[in-house]
C-alpha cells in the first residue's frame, strides 16, 4: 500500500465501516418479524380471530407485533452491549484459551511490542498467549488501558524476531485504527442476530400450540425461515466486508512501522496452512488469518494470504526470501530437539 493513499484508503474505509455497521439494526428489525411470523405460523402465539383471515391480515399482525416487541428488543440489545462493554475481553479469552503474561514472563516479547509503541507515542498494550501449536494472533479492547494483542505459542516458536515484530506491527494498526473496536461491535451484533436466528430454529424443532387450525400457519413458517436465513446471510456478508478490507491496511501498517516488508510476507507463509484456533466465527474475524476453504471461503472474513502476499510485493516493494531463521522462544520438548534452540536450524519461511 502506497504511504501517500494509506490515510485516504483508512478514512474510506472506516466511512464504508459505518455505513456497514448501520446495516445490523436493519437486520435485527428483520429478524424480529421473522420471529413474529414463526411463532404465529407454529402456534405459539394468537393471529387475528376470524374465519375471513387472509395472509394480508396475518403480515399486518406480525407487523404490529413487531412494533410491539421493539422496546423489549431493545432492552435485550442494551444488556447484550453492556455485558459486552464490560467483559468482552474475558468473554474472548474463554472463547480462546488466551492467558495474559507479564514483562517477566516474555521480556523479549514485550520489548518488541513496547519499541513500536514508542515510535507511535502509544500505550503498550497487555499481551495475552494462548497455549497452541498452531500460529495466529489477534488484537481485542474497546479503548485505551483496555486493548490487547495475543498471540499463540506456535507463532512465538515458529516466527523469527523480525517475522513476529511485523505480525505485532499487524495488530498495533488494528489497534491504531481503531479496527478492533469495530469488529467487536460487528460481532456484538452478529451475536445477537445468531441469537435470534436459534430461537427461531427452536420455535420449528418445539412446535405447538393450535399450528394445524391456522390456514396459513406453514406459510408464515416458511416466509419467517427464509427472512431469518437471508438475515443471517447478510449479518456474515456485512461482517466480511467490514473485516476483508482492514487486513490490507493492517499489512501495510505493519509495513510503515517495521519498514520490513519482507518480514510480513514471510509471516504470512508461515501462517497460512497453520492457524486454525477453535473459537467461535464472531471472535475467530479478529484473527491475523481465518480463511475458510471451498464455497464456505465466499464468507470468509480474511482474503486469501496469496493476495495479501501479492500487495505487499507490488505496493510496498516486499520480496519472498528463503533464509534459515531463530524463533523467538525455544521450542516445545515435545519436537524433539535438545539445547535451547534445538539441534536443528529452525525451518525457513515455505517450511
Amino acid at each position: 500500500m502506497q504511504a501517500v493513499g494509506l490515510q485516504t484508503y483508512i478514512w474510506n474505509n472506516n466511512l464504508r465501516s459505518i455505513f456497514l455497521l448501520a446495516g445490523f439494526p436493519v437486520l435485527l428489525l428483520v429478524l424480529l418479524y421473522a420471529v413474529e411470523l414463526t411463532l404465529l405460523g407454529s402456534g405459539f402465539a394468537r393471529g387475528p380471530s376470524g374465519y375471513y383471515v387472509t395472509l394480508g391480515d396475518e403480515f399486518a399482525y406480525a407487523g404490529r407485533l413487531t412494533v410491539e416487541s421493539i422496546p423489549l428488543a431493545v432492552g435485550v440489545a442494551v444488556v447484550w452491549f453492556f455485558i459486552a462493554y464490560f467483559g468482552n475481553q474475558t468473554i474472548i479469552d474463554l472463547a480462546t484459551g488466551a492467558a495474559p503474561v507479564t514483562r517477566k514472563d516474555q521480556p523479549e516479547l514485550y520489548n518488541l511490542l513496547e519499541n513500536l509503541c514508542i515510535s507511535r507515542g502509544l500505550k503498550t498494550p497487555a499481551l495475552r498467549i494462548i497455549d497452541s501449536d498452531e500460529l495466529n494472533a489477534f488484537a481485542s479492547g474497546l479503548h485505551e488501558g483496555q486493548f490487547s494483542i495475543t498471540v499463540t505459542r506456535g507463532l512465538m516458536e515458529r516466527l523469527d524476531r523480525d517475522e513476529l515484530e511485523a505480525v505485532l506491527g499487524h495488530e498495533l494498526t488494528h489497534i491504531i485504527n481503531r479496527d478492533v473496536r469495530t469488529m467487536i461491535i460487528a460481532a456484538v451484533f452478529a451475536g445477537i442476530i445468531s441469537l435470534v436466528a436459534q430461537v427461531i430454529a427452536r420455535l420449528l424443532w418445539f412446535r405447538g400450540g393450535d399450528r394445524d387450525d391456522r390456514r396459513n400457519g406453514g406459510v408464515l413458517m416458511l416466509i419467517g425461515i427464509a427472512s431469518a436465513v437471508i438475515a443471517a446471510v447478510l449479518a456474515s456478508v456485512i461482517r466480511m466486508a467490514i473485516s476483508r478490507r482492514r487486513e490490507f491496511v493492517a499489512d501495510a501498517g505493519s509495513v510503515e512501522l517495521t519498514k520490513n516488508p519482507d518480514a510480513m510476507i514471510s509471516a504470512l507463509i508461515k501462517v497460512s496452512g497453520h492457524a486454525h484456533l477453535d473459537a467461535p466465527e464472531e471472535v475467530r474475524g479478529l484473527f491475523l488469518e481465518n480463511r475458510e476453504e471451498g464455497f464456505f471461503g465466499l464468507f470468509s472474513t480474511h482474503l486469501p494470504i496469496e493476495k495479501r502476499i501479492a500487495a505487499l510485493r507490488q505496493y510496498a516493494g516486499g520480496r519472498i526470501v528463503e533464509t534459515p531463521v531463530e524463533p523467538l522462544v525455544p521450542a516445545s520438548p515435545q519436537a524433539g530437539t535438545s539445547g535451547p534452540w534445538g539441534d536443528k536450524p529452525p525451518e525457513g519461511p515455505w517450511g
